[in-house]
């Protein structure tokens, strides 16, 4: 229990493509890909900022 198998990965996929259908998945896959491209680079930390 809490551990996720590839019978309940099967299952979240199928709910999803029923959910939104197919034409909409790559579209949300590419709006996640932005948000996590937008969150690394607001998360990195300038290791020693210069001040002026």
């Amino acid at each position: 229990m809490g551990k996720i198998g590839a019978t309940e990965i099967i299952l979240i996929l199928l709910v999803v493509v029923l959910l939104f259908g197919g034409r909409k998945i790559p579209e949300l896959m590419k709006g996640i890909g932005q948000g996590m491209k937008e969150f690394k680079k607001a998360s990195k930390v300038d290791p020693d900022p210069k001040e002026e």
